[in-house]
């Protein structure tokens, strides 16, 4: 495998700097309205504040990858004297929460970086400076890109298991 330098960007979030004021929440709600800055909603939202105001808890998080299930952690962290739950830091779209979903639809969203901007329009428009943006340069392995023949196949495996699939090809190389 060859390598291949990928872009990784970043929302760093300082959690004592949050004051809950969710300029970031309406912000992106409005840059992904369509069109763009027509309305405003936070449920559309890429980002969202987690909060707590009567233990004085304000936690950004920032829509990450979907999942199709639910995870089984449930424990529970104390950072600084404040207690979060694992749900709570956690970024992705899943089964058993509505958060990073889309209102209407239902379909999961992803934070997009606001693609086409020089920096994310929530690092923009928080006035406290609880996020940051950062880019920078990793090498990583490249991964193979998978052909048609590939894609068909993981897509029958994942359907009907790895054995009858071969059981399948095995019975068709036989008549061929």
């Amino acid at each position: 495998m060859s390598k291949a330098k990928k872009k990784i960007k970043v929302i760093k979030i300082d959690v004592d700097k949050c004051n809950g004021c969710r300029a970031c929440e309406l912000i992106c709600s409005s840059f992904h309205a369509t069109p763009k800055y027509s309305s405003n909603n936070p449920e559309r939202s890429r980002i969202r504040l987690i909060r707590d105001p009567i233990k004085d808890i304000y936690l950004p998080v920032y829509a990450g990858e979907y999942t199709p299930s639910e995870c089984t952690g449930r424990n529970k962290y104390v950072l600084d004297g404040r207690e979060y739950s694992e749900c709570d830091t956690c970024r992705a779209s899943c089964p058993s929460r509505s958060l990073f979903k889309e209102p209407d639809s239902g379909l999961p969203l992803k934070c997009d970086m606001c693609d086409g901007e020089d920096e994310p329009m929530c690092v923009k428009w928080c006035l406290s400076k609880a996020l940051t943006y950062e880019e920078r340069e990793e090498e990583r392995e490249e991964e193979p890109k998978l052909g048609e023949m590939e894609i068909g196949l993981e897509s029958l495996v994942n359907r009907h298991g790895l054995q009858k699939v071969m059981d399948t090809i095995a019975r068709l190389s036989k008549k061929g």
